[in-house]
């Protein structure tokens, strides 16, 4: 089918044939399967919508099919990894940010702030649309909004699921947030997947037997007599009678014991009444 009698490609391969209809494209051979299928295939195809008419987050699949970006209106591109190609230079606006494990927000920001203010749809995107792409549009939601992040999170979180920020990208996204507000938000509970700081240990008074500091156990002391060690053979015994009966002061000094022991063998009868 030639591209004049279609207005909008399709939303998967990007060519012009009837995909509503199930038919097959003469170009790359692909068939949009009908049903529930179609709807899925649909919204992985097109770059997720984060401010609607401004703001697009996607992959590089998306970034390479330019007639669908043309039909939501998308004329600038923010590349936030360099080994992505920038294929259509002469379609779109590239801004690529340097290959760097520390995210440019700064910059990043800049970009996208001067595309808001010539009204420009622009769409950011890495390799798979995960990590990399999501964190910059959540620097610039924490930015321009006054969101904190687990509110800019929560944000492209729910229009993009597929989302999965990375540990050490996640800690940079609290350094900006710190470098924003003054502080983390410890308020609102931590993200999925990112645990909040562990309390110190409760040690009850006793040293942590983690701390180098803390003095060895007194059993680990070569100096500490053992329990085990033989008794020496030239100490005496002590005089020790068996039943030997108590003395009178031991009665006297203890209230317990004041009625002394029935020296003559046979119970004392008790007093029933």
């Amino acid at each position: 089918m030639r591209k004049r009698e279609r207005e909008n490609p399709c939303g998967l391969c990007g060519h012009y044939h009837k995909y509503e209809e199930g038919e097959v494209c003469s170009i790359c051979g692909h068939r949009v399967p009908v049903g529930s299928e179609r709807t899925s295939i649909r919204v992985s195809a097109f770059p997720s919508v984060i401010l609607p008419e401004f703001l697009y987050l996607g992959s590089y699949d998306n970034a390479s099919r330019s007639e669908l970006l043309k039909t939501q209106g998308i004329s600038r591109i923010l590349n936030t990894v360099p080994s992505c190609q920038n294929l259509f230079r002469n379609s779109f606006t590239y801004h690529c940010l340097p290959d760097d494990k520390t995210l440019p927000f700064d910059e990043a920001i800049q970009f996208l702030e001067q595309c808001e203010k010539d009204k420009a749809r622009v769409l950011v995107h890495c390799m798979s649309g995960k990590n990399r792409s999501p964190a910059i549009v959540i620097a610039y939601l924490m930015k321009s909004k006054g969101w904190r992040l687990t509110q800019s999170y929560q944000w492209v979180k729910e229009r993009r699921p597929s989302v999965e920020l990375t540990e050490g990208v996640y800690q940079q996204l609290q350094e900006y947030e710190c470098r924003i507000y003054g502080s983390v938000d410890t308020t609102s509970p931590p993200l999925f997947g990112f645990s909040a700081p562990a309390p110190p240990p409760i040690s009850f008074g006793y040293p942590n037997i983690t701390d180098p500091a803390a003095p060895p156990p007194a059993f680990s002391n070569p100096g500490t007599p053992s329990i085990f060690a033989q008794v020496p053979s030239d100490v005496p015994p002590a005089d020790f009678t068996f039943g030997a009966a108590q003395t009178q002061n031991s009665v006297i000094g203890n209230p317990f014991n004041a009625n002394p022991p029935n020296r003559s063998g046979s119970d004392t009868q008790m007093d029933g009444s």
